[in-house]
């Protein structure tokens, strides 16, 4: 039987190394970016490296709701199960709440919170419906700690890990399972430029097996959060 995993923001950083991790394991992937080239690279990668696993994939911005609707309904036409949701998309912009920009929380509430609220109200139902699936919600360290030069980056965190939580009280009784993942620094596109070693970070790769590490449980129990950080601690 099929098994089909939907995670936005598939192309670099987390979103790709979670893909690896379950095309590896032999799911179908089904994801979006705002870039078309790199959609269609990562399709041609994968493809070719887990011969058994099929990409499907759209250009979509998630700062957009009629963007994320257009992804949701190709989503629905292609007329699969979604077993594992993994919401990944994710901006941050430097700042300050007393200096930001007055769009920056608007900005980053759209992408990082009503993104992922929209994709799970339209894929939930019938997962509640099959009593089976599994969602997990890339939240951040910064959900539970003040980031001081990420003012509305770490309120659009914050909000996220409370819909988690939300969700994981709703869904229990469905035997739908919900999981905030709340990682440190990891080493992705993000911290490009920043003049440190790359052990002082985490490995996307890690994140992804913990993801994996969560799923694999049986259904009798489930991971509420994982909260991972460097070795050495918070940067």
């Amino acid at each position: 039987m099929h098994r089909y995993i939907l995670v936005t923001g598939g192309t670099k950083g987390i979103g790709r190394a979670i893909i690896e991790q379950f095309a590896k394991e032999g799911f179908h992937i089904i994801t979006c970016s705002r870039t078309e080239g790199d959609l269609h690279k990562l399709k041609l990668e994968i493809e070719e490296r887990y011969t058994f696993s099929k990409v499907f994939y759209q250009e979509a911005d998630l700062s957009n709701l009629d963007s994320v609707k257009r992804f949701i309904s190709y989503v629905r036409n292609l007329n699969v199960p979604i077993d594992v949701l993994v919401n990944n998309s994710g901006l941050f912009i430097p700042g300050k709440v007393t200096e930001e920009d007055e769009e920056a929380l608007a900005y980053m509430i759209n992408t990082n919170l009503y993104s992922a609220y929209h994709i799970t109200r339209a894929f939930v139902h019938d997962m509640i419906a099959r009593r089976s699936g599994h969602i997990f919600n890339m939240c951040s360290t910064a959900s539970i700690m003040a980031y001081t030069n990420g003012g509305s980056y770490s309120i659009s965190k914050f909000a996220l890990y409370g819909m988690s939580k939300v969700l994981r009280e709703e869904l229990k009784e469905h035997n739908v399972r919900v999981t905030s993942i709340l990682p440190g620094a990891t080493l992705t596109a993000s911290w490009e430029g920043v003049d440190l070693p790359a052990e002082r970070f985490m490995k996307p790769e890690d994140v992804a097996m913990s993801v994996w590490g969560a799923y694999t449980l049986s259904e009798h129990s489930v991971v509420e959060e994982i909260l991972i950080r460097p070795q050495l601690g918070d940067l």
